[in-house]
C-alpha cells in the first residue's frame, strides 16, 4: 500500500503535513479539557472560591472545545481533498495503463476485474485515506500523550487502564486475523458479480430468446449469495468490536471510580479533595486512551480490505505490457501500404499449440489480399498481428519493409484502419463515430466523412434519419441493425484514408448486393490502399488479387479465384459448399 501512496503529489504531501500540525494542535486542545475539569472541581470544593473563577475556567473550557471543533473541520476538509485527488489520479493512471495493454493482458485480468479495480478498489483505498488522515495519525498521538499525562498518578488506576487496553488489543487482533482472508475473497467475489451482471446485460437478447431468465437468475443468485455470506461473516466479526469497546470503556470507568472510592475512603480529610480531583482527571484521560484505541480499531477494520484493494491496483499498475513501443513513427522509405509476413508463427499465452505456423506472404500497395478457411484456421489471428493487437511469437511482420516492432504503436496504427468482426459503435452522434480517433493527419474533414458514408453504402439510411449525421447512436449502437452498424464501422475506417485496410470478416452482415456495391466503391474511391480481407463468403473475395487459403494455422494455397478453384481442394470444397458450378463459372 505504501507504494501506492508514493504516487501522491507534492501538494498532497504538503497538505498532509499541515493536517499533521493541526492534529497535534487538536490533541493538545482535547487534552486541555480534563485540566479545566480538574480546576473547576477544585474550585467547587475549595472554601472561599468565587463564581467568577468558575465561570472563567468554564469559559476557557468552552473556547478550547470550540477551537478543537474548528480544527477537526479543517482536518476533515484537507483529508477529503487529498483522498479525492488520490482517487482521481489513481483512476487516471489505471485507465492509461489499461489503454497500453494488449489483448493478452486484458484477457489475463478480465474486463470485469479491471472495472472493479478502477472503481471499487480505488474507493476502498480512498476511504482509508480519509479516515487515516483524521484518525490513524490522531489516535497514537492522543494515546501516548494521554498516557504521559496519567503516568505516575496512581498505580492502581494505571493497572486498570493497562488491563483494558490489553483486552482490547487481543479482541481486535483475533477479529482481524479471522476477517483478513475473507476480505481477499470479497474483492474476487465482487469481480465475479460484476462479470455475471455484465454478461446478463450484454446477452439480454439471447437470454430472452432462449427463455433462459431462470437459469441466469440462478447463476446471479449463487454469486450474490456467496458474496452476501462472505460480507455477513466479516460484518459479524467486526460488529463484535463495538459492544466490546463499550463494555471495556464502561468497565474501565467503573473500575476507576471503584478504586477511587476505596482510596478516598482510606485517605485523610485533606487528601480526599486531591484524590477526588485526580480521579476525575484520570477518568477523563483514561477515556482518551481507550478512545484512541477505539479509533485505531476503526482503521484496523478498514486496513485489511483496503490493503487487498491496494495490492490489486498495484498488480495492474506494475504489469509490464508485452507490446513495447518502437521508435519509428513512419517508415524511412517511400513504400506505402506494403505488408509482408516472413515465416510468422503465433501461439496464445500459456497455450501449447501454435495457432499460426510458418506463414509467409506479401501484399503490395493497392492490392486486395483475402484470407479464407474453416473456422479456427487462424485467419483473424493472422490479421490481428498487423496492427500489433497481438505480438508474433516467431518470425517477422513487416509494414513498408519495417518490422512492426520498430514502430510506435500510434505511428503504426496511423497508417491503417481496422474493422473488427463485431461492429463496435460508441454512444454519441453518427458523425462522431465516423470521425472517430486520429490518423496523424489531423481531424477527419466534413467532406471525407460524407464520402466515407457513401462509399460504405450507408447514405441510404443515414440521410433518411431525422437528424442525419447528427442522429443519436445508443451505447453499443443498439438502435441500429447489424448491417447498419457494420456499414458505419466500415465508414469510420474509410474516413481515415489509410494506407492499409484490415477487414476482419466485416461484410458478413451485408446482403450480397450491398456487399458487392461496397467493394466496388471501395476499389474506386481507395485504389491506392492495400486491403486485407478475412471472409467466410466466396462472393466477398472472388475478385481479390490474391486469395490465401488457411487450414489449421498454415497456408495451404494461394492465388486468384480461378487458379485456386482449379488447383486447391480445400478452396474448392468451400466454394462448392456455398455456390453452384454455374454461379462459380
Amino acid at each position: 500500500m505504501l507504494k501506492l501512496f508514493k504516487q501522491l503529489s507534492k501538494m498532497d504531501f504538503f497538505l498532509a503535513f499541515i493536517s499533521l500540525l493541526l492534529i497535534i494542535l487538536q490533541v493538545w486542545l482535547d487534552l486541555r479539557l480534563p485540566d479545566y475539569m480538574s480546576e473547576i472541581t477544585m474550585l467547587v470544593q475549595t472554601e472561599g472560591s468565587q463564581m467568577s473563577d468558575i465561570y472563567a475556567a468554564g469559559g476557557s473550557m468552552i473556547a478550547v472545545a470550540f477551537a478543537s471543533l474548528l480544527t477537526a473541520v479543517v482536518i476533515a476538509v484537507i483529508a477529503a481533498k487529498i483522498s479525492a485527488n488520490f482517487s482521481a489520479n489513481t483512476r487516471e493512471r489505471l485507465y492509461d495503463k489499461v489503454q497500453s495493454f494488449s489483448l493478452e493482458e486484458i484477457k489475463r485480468f478480465s474486463t470485469s476485474s479491471l472495472i472493479t479495480r478502477t472503481t471499487n478498489d480505488v474507493t476502498q483505498v480512498q476511504m482509508l485515506i480519509v479516515m487515516g488522515l483524521q484518525v490513524m495519525i490522531k489516535a497514537p498521538i492522543m494515546g501516548v500523550w494521554a498516557i504521559t499525562k496519567i503516568a505516575g498518578k496512581n498505580w492502581e488506576w494505571s493497572a486498570a487502564t493497562a488491563v483494558a487496553v490489553i483486552f482490547l488489543m487481543l479482541v481486535v487482533g483475533t477479529a482481524i486475523a479471522l476477517a483478513t482472508p475473507k476480505f481477499k475473497i470479497l474483492q474476487k467475489l465482487t469481480d465475479r458479480l460484476n462479470a455475471v451482471t455484465r454478461e446478463n446485460i450484454t446477452g439480454l437478447r439471447v437470454i430472452r430468446a432462449y427463455n433462459a431468465e431462470d437459469y441466469q437468475q440462478e447463476k446471479f443468485e449463487n454469486v450474490n449469495e456467496e458474496l452476501t455470506n462472505t460480507n455477513l461473516f466479516t460484518s459479524r466479526i467486526m460488529s463484535l468490536l463495538s459492544p466490546t469497546i463499550q463494555l471495556t470503556m464502561n468497565g474501565l470507568s467503573l473500575a476507576i471510580y471503584w478504586i477511587g472510592a476505596y482510596l478516598i475512603n482510606q485517605a485523610g480529610l485533606m487528601e480526599r479533595v486531591t484524590l477526588f480531583s485526580d480521579m476525575i482527571v484520570f477518568s477523563s484521560y483514561a477515556m482518551q486512551v481507550v478512545m484512541s484505541f477505539m479509533m485505531l480499531i476503526m482503521i484496523f477494520i478498514m486496513v485489511p480490505r483496503a490493503n487487498v484493494s491496494a495490492e490489486r491496483i498495484l498488480e495492474v499498475l506494475e504489469t509490464e505490457p508485452t507490446i513495447i513501443d518502437g521508435t519509428l513513427t513512419t517508415a524511412p522509405n517511400d513504400l506505402k501500404g506494403q505488408v509482408e509476413f516472413k515465416h510468422v508463427s503465433f501461439k496464445y499465452p500459456d497455450a501449447e499449440e501454435y495457432v499460426i505456423q510458418d506463414v509467409s506472404f506479401k501484399a503490395n500497395q493497392g492490392e486486395t489480399v483475402a484470407f479464407i478457411g474453416s473456422t479456427g484456421s487462424g485467419k483473424s489471428t493472422l490479421v490481428n498481428l498487423v496492427p500489433r493487437l497481438y505480438e508474433a511469437t516467431e518470425g517477422e511482420v513487416l509494414v513498408n519493409d519495417v518490422n512492426v516492432k520498430d514502430y510506435t504503436q500510434e505511428g503504426l496504427r496511423n497508417i491503417m484502419s481496422y474493422v473488427s468482426q463485431k461492429a463496435v459503435l460508441f454512444s454519441g452522434k453518427i458523425k462522431d463515430n465516423i470521425a472517430y480517433g486520429e490518423n496523424g493527419r489531423g481531424p477527419v474533414s466534413e467532406n471525407d466523412l460524407v464520402e466515407a458514408v457513401y462509399t460504405a453504402q450507408a447514405s441510404d439510411f443515414v440521410e433518411k434519419l431525422p437528424d442525419g449525421y447528427d442522429s443519436h447512436v445508443a451505447q453499443g449502437g443498439t438502435n441500429f441493425s447489424g448491417g447498419q452498424k457494420q456499414r458505419l464501422s466500415i465508414a469510420r475506417a474509410i474516413a481515415r484514408r489509410p494506407e492499409i485496410f484490415i477487414f476482419d470478416d466485416s461484410f458478413s452482415a451485408l446482403d450480397y448486393k450491398t456487399d458487392r456495391a461496397l467493394r466496388e466503391a471501395l476499389a474506386k474511391d481507395c485504389p491506392d490502399a492495400t486491403k486485407l480481407i478475412v471472409a467466410q463468403r466466396i462472393g466477398t473475395i472472388q475478385d481479390a488479387d490474391k486469395i490465401i487459403v488457411m487450414d489449421q494455422g498454415r497456408i495451404v494455397g494461394d492465388g486468384t479465384h480461378e487458379e485456386l478453384l482449379a488447383s486447391n481442394e480445400v478452396y474448392r470444397e468451400i466454394a462448392y459448399s456455398q455456390l453452384s458450378e454455374e454461379e462459380l463459372a
